[in-house]
């Protein structure tokens, strides 16, 4: 199934879990969430491999959390050893979307961006791949276009030219010489990022 044909998804991603952060089942995590104030209001959080993945989320409860150099540490209930958070390096923290933070204006969530296909459409349209990751302090796209060849997109309103979350698609219009996208995606590129994909989904 191609990202466009796809739904909507039924979560909304807040962080990616990186690593142990201490003895006793701590985890490390990247923040995808422009409000991770709310982590304080939040004892029920569920733990998936992919924004869009069919297998089925697991539901922790969040017993503390602090910031940590603009990243967040989490203590979920029953993960009490470092085997134990081990065992969930990788994941997306996320929950419904139903729950999540009202948005003003043109604002997005970060984690709809992810796995979203990023399309130049400055000229002839180009697909330059696909959100595998966002650094929000530095307002960059991590973009893959193929397993192992990532390249950095800035996400700024003057390059944006639209966000279809359904569609899982963002709309660019990207400057001269920002990078090499003088050849559109080859099909043997796409067919690698789709295998990529569905083995992490």
């Amino acid at each position: 199934m191609s990202n466009t044909d796809q739904a909507i998804p039924q979560f909304t991603i807040l962080a990616r879990l990186v690593r142990p952060q201490g003895r006793q089942g701590e985890i490390l995590a990247d923040l995808l969430t422009d409000f991770p104030e709310r982590f304080a209001e939040r004892k029920r959080l569920f733990l998936v491999s992919s924004e869009t993945s069919k297998s089925p989320a697991r539901e922790l409860s969040l017993e503390r959390h602090w910031l940590h150099k603009g990243r967040v540490v989490l203590k979920f209930a029953t993960v009490d050893s470092i085997n134990d958070a081990e065992t969930l390096r990788g994941l997306l923290v996320a929950i419904p979307r139903s729950e999540r933070e009202p948005l003003k204006d043109d604002s997005v969530y970060v984690g709809d961006l992810l796995d979203c296909e990023v399309v130049d459409i400055k000229a002839d349209p180009v697909i330059i791949g696909r959100v595998m990751n966002v650094d929000r302090e530095a307002g960059l796209l991590y973009v893959q276009r193929a397993p192992g060849k990532e390249v950095l997109i800035p996400f700024a309103k003057a390059y944006l030219a639209g966000i279809d979350v359904a569609r899982r698609r963002i709309e660019m219009r990207l400057p001269e010489g920002l990078f090499d996208i003088d050849a559109p995606i080859t099909d043997e590129e796409r067919r690698a990022l789709d295998t990529s994909n569905d083995e992490q989904s």
